[in-house]
């Protein structure tokens, strides 16, 4: 089997030490790690696959001579989209975590429980989706298949681990009574209906992420979407309120069953005995939880459902190597 060589490009930020974490779990076939930073961290020890790796600097000449196939990338905007051309150049599939490539048309953006077929036309760069657009879409997925989806209305309940640590010292530190740093308001003991900057529509730059995402993946440029994203004082794991309108009829039992048979899925849905995802317990791993699943009784054939995810393995991390890994298998690289 061919073996290849990787890079993870910011390495020692919160999602690079859950892409390690990740590929420690993964064991994909590896020849050398390249483990890259910024000039501030760049010689920084890190344990890895039980060895110590040092930080390298990324520079527009730090990847020469080392023949990189995939390189992994959650190193900021700006970041990608300086270098991952440079890499994709230098013979490198990119996959990149930011948000900079999402919506170019000559980039794919993809989920491989969703759209797997969308890596095969990459041009040496494929974006990883937003945290909150992904779980949503393995979920919709199935159930647009089977009934096609009329309409999709959004409301997100997003842990502070999706604003990095910055996020997190935030919550932290408000416990304790300290003023926020990194959000406009405080967090603990709060919600804040603002997550990324406003646009003229009155939108936030995350609901828009949602709405154009979710048009990308499905491939349905027309979808009518919308969505009201909010950061709520839980360290990690994101939760969503979905509610779909479909075009056809449908029988809830049925519905249940495609989900509970859906990729990356798994249905806790007994709300007679308490049973419904949990951010506390989807946490650490890697599946989207589906649960609260009910008929919509004022449109015809609507639903609303309660969908978790781990937003920094599955919303970041994980579905980035998964990306790699479907790769690989499927001889794309």
């Amino acid at each position: 089997m061919k073996k290849y060589n990787v890079a993870v490009v910011g390495a020692t930020g919160m999602v690079g030490r859950t892409f390690l974490k990740v590929l420690e779990e993964k064991q994909l076939p590896v020849e050398n790690y390249y483990l890259f930073s910024s000039y501030r961290s760049a010689g920084k020890k890190i344990e890895f696959m039980g060895k110590e790796y040092t930080a390298i600097e990324l520079t527009e000449t730090a990847m020469d001579g080392k023949n990189i196939d995939i390189a992994l990338f959650s190193a900021g905007g700006s970041t990608s989209e300086k270098f991952a051309p440079i890499f994709a150049k230098k013979g490198a599939v990119v996959i990149d975590n930011s948000s900079a490539w999402r919506m170019n048309p000559e980039v794919p953006l993809v989920v491989p429980e969703v759209n797997p077929d969308d890596l095969k036309w990459h041009k040496g760069i494929i974006a990883n989706p937003n945290c909150s657009t992904i779980q949503a879409v393995v979920a919709l997925k199935p159930l647009d298949d089977k009934y096609g989806i009329k309409r999709i209305v959004y409301s997100t309940y997003q842990a502070v681990s999706g604003a990095g640590l910055a996020g997190w010292m935030d919550l932290e530190e408000g416990q304790k009574g300290n003023p926020p740093k990194k959000f406009a308001h405080p967090i603990y003991n709060n919600c804040l209906p603002h997550i990324d900057v406003f646009l003229e529509n009155g939108y936030t730059k995350e609901e828009e992420k949602m709405i154009k995402e979710t048009r990308k993946i499905l491939g349905r440029p027309d979808l009518k979407v919308t969505a009201t994203t909010v950061r709520v004082p839980v360290f990690n794991s994101h939760s969503e309120s979905i509610n779909v309108e479909f075009e056809r009829p449908f029988d809830l039992a049925e519905l249940k069953d495609i989900l509970t048979k859906a990729p990356g899925v798994v249905v806790e849905d007994d709300p007679a005995n308490n049973v419904y995802p949990l951010a506390i317990n989807a946490t650490g791993h890697d599946e989207v939880f589906v649960g609260r699943i009910r008929r919509d009784e004022s449109v015809d054939n609507g639903i609303n459902m309660w969908v978790v995810a781990d937003n920094i393995r599955k919303g970041a991390a994980s579905n980035a190597v998964q990306i790699a890994e479907t790769m690989i298998k499927n001889g794309i690289i």
